[in-house]
């Protein structure tokens, strides 16, 4: 029988540790502003279209509060449950210090339910990076801390338990999966009070361009509805409910 080798050079490029991330023709913060202008339905809309149904992070990561809303590039952190302590802060500042501008953290943690990953000084510490929010398959703790630093947190829950001696980070800046969803340093995250979605970074500005279209058609279909058309008629003219 001859050798057989897997053909895994693709599955490998796309998993890559820094890979070069392809050019936007906007800059970050434009992108970011203009997705926070949007909601995240018609983002979703749009990756419909694409044929792209699973996009979005469990329904159980929700805002601090409901107003909160963040768009970036993700920066990627990845972590599990440990009883190791050792340069454990060495670790977190290392990779704190590593959070480029404009982005929004977005933790992987192996689906923990005990610890906070995030917390006031995490949320200090992020902002004086320009990071712009984070999103977090775990906990915060600090609650009352972090709420009035205006920085948009999205969790699974709340909790005093730190990280230390019951989580520990892993790597960061490395593919990851949350739920349904993989995602890469660079995609695209956007998230409000319906949850987080990741667009990925190839198609980020023209799924940007095509949901700005649908709010704009959404504010023409709502007039329909309040000028007294029928559904029926709305339907006819090419609307939705």
């Amino acid at each position: 029988m001859s050798d057989v080798k897997m053909e895994l050079d693709a599955l490998k490029a796309r998993r890559a540790e820094g890979r070069e991330l392809c050019e936007l023709p906007i800059p970050d913060q434009e992108l970011c502003e203009r997705y926070e202008a949007l909601f995240t339905a018609a983002v979703n809309d749009v990756l419909r279209e694409k044929n792209l149904t699973h996009q979005t992070l469990p329904n159980n990561i929700l805002p601090l509060k409901d107003e909160m809303k963040v768009a970036g590039p993700i920066f990627t952190i990845k972590g599990a449950k440990s009883l190791l302590i050792k340069d454990e802060m060495k670790e977190r500042a290392e990779m704190l210090e590593s959070i480029p501008q404009n982005s929004v953290v977005v933790w992987d943690t192996s689906g923990d339910d005990e610890s906070a990953q995030w917390g006031e000084v995490m949320t200090m510490a992020a902002k004086r990076r320009g990071c712009r929010g984070a999103i977090v398959d775990g906990g915060v703790r600090d609650t009352d801390r972090v709420l009035p630093q205006e920085f948009p947190v999205f969790v699974k829950y709340r909790s005093s338990n730190g990280m230390l001696g019951r989580f520990r980070i892993s790597d960061w800046q490395i593919p990851i999966r949350i739920g349904d969803v993989e995602m890469y340093p660079g995609d695209i995250v956007f998230a409000d009070i319906d949850g987080a979605i990741v667009v990925p970074r190839e198609m980020a500005y023209d799924v940007l361009v095509r949901a700005e279209e649908i709010a704009e058609s959404e504010n023409e279909l709502k007039k329909w509805v309040e000028s007294g058309m029928s559904t029926v008629e709305i339907v006819a003219k090419g609307g939705y409910f």
